[in-house]
């Protein structure tokens, strides 16, 4: 077993390098990164991503200049962004673990290469024509957060044999990965005799209402859907969850170590890693067309064995044996 360790990084110049980027693109070839997370919820990714670049020999701000955008959630503002990047053609759009940003930059141009990381399969999303020869000015990395989404289901319901009405939290702000989410477990809960109840939120004061609808709906479980700003609300999440006496399940493990019950997923500081990989290596001259998409390989099952006590649920050993990480 492991115990989370909590690191804190030191991340308050994160939202401000937009601005010190327009000094610098008249000297370096910039990078627009942007992610449906909060600024402050951020740093740890923003960190990946350089080690990324720094895989490739290029340091930010003596190499290549990164402008970085956490929407906080507010996926309208995704195409001033991107159409704001690509009148002054900067080198590359960046968009790690994001479905809506990666379709808005792949609609905005066909010139200006594009990283991305998505949770669903990338051709039938169209960002490319095949994994290993993406064929025009895209590539990137799936994680595959949409495509378990049935595995997770099957977790809960071995971690709660008992539940029978399980509530599910989607961002509709967030259409193609809700969407997903609602087709896998629609198809996956009536072979485990689940009645699922769909639940949408896409800000803080909306997630606050659909907690309460799911305690008033009397909800033996809860799923959130993987959404790059659900993620940076995992703590309101935990706070909310704990409240309610709800076992509740997410894609992030930062939600368990905050007091959720259990996650499954692959993991997202990788994901942005990866994409940094890429980014550094076209800067330096691939081709996107050249780079075949990444799949992930290693998915991590945590369970906050504290929070299962408070919610007094006995969990069986042979499925603490098989959790990568316990909490306690």
């Amino acid at each position: 077993m492991r115990r989370r360790a909590f690191i804190t990084l030191l991340g308050g110049a994160v939202s401000e390098w937009p601005f010190l980027v327009r000094a610098q693109s008249s000297l370096l070839p910039v990078v627009t990164l942007i992610n449906a997370r909060r600024a402050d919820a951020a740093s740890v990714l923003a960190a990946e991503f350089r080690k990324g670049l720094g895989q490739t020999g290029l340091t930010e701000g003596k190499d290549v200049a990164v402008e970085y955008h956490w929407l906080d959630g507010h996926y309208e503002n995704l195409h001033e962004i991107i159409g704001d990047a690509v009148r002054r053609g900067v080198a590359v759009i960046a968009t790690p673990a994001g479905t809506p940003t990666s379709l808005a930059a792949k609609a905005a141009t066909s010139a200006v290469p594009i990283v991305f990381g998505v949770g669903e399969d990338p051709v039938a999303l169209g960002l490319v024509g095949s994994l290993a020869h993406p064929g025009a000015n895209a590539t990137g990395i799936n994680f595959f957060a949409s495509e378990i989404d049935s595995k997770r289901l099957g977790l809960m319901h071995e971690l709660l044999p008992k539940a029978k009405r399980l509530a599910v939290l989607v961002n509709p702000a967030n259409a193609t990965t809700a969407g997903a989410t609602t087709k896998a477990l629609n198809e996956a809960a009536p072979g485990l005799g689940l009645q699922l109840l769909f639940f949408n939120a896409s800000t803080t004061a909306e997630i606050d209402g659909a907690f309460a609808a799911i305690a008033d709906a009397r909800a033996d479980a809860l799923f959130i859907s993987p959404d790059g700003y659900f993620a940076s609300q995992h703590l309101q999440m935990a706070t909310l969850a704990a409240r309610d006496r709800i076992p509740a399940s997410d894609f992030v493990s930062d939600s368990v170590a905050d007091g959720l019950l259990m996650s499954y997923g692959t993991s997202i500081p990788d994901v942005f890693r990866q994409v940094g990989v890429y980014v550094g290596s076209i800067v330096k001259g691939a081709k996107p067309a050249d780079l075949p998409v990444l799949q992930a390989t290693k998915f991590e099952f945590t369970i906050n064995l504290k929070s299962a006590r408070l919610l007094e649920l006995d969990i069986p050993p042979t499925l603490l044996a098989r959790a990568d990480e316990v909490i306690e």
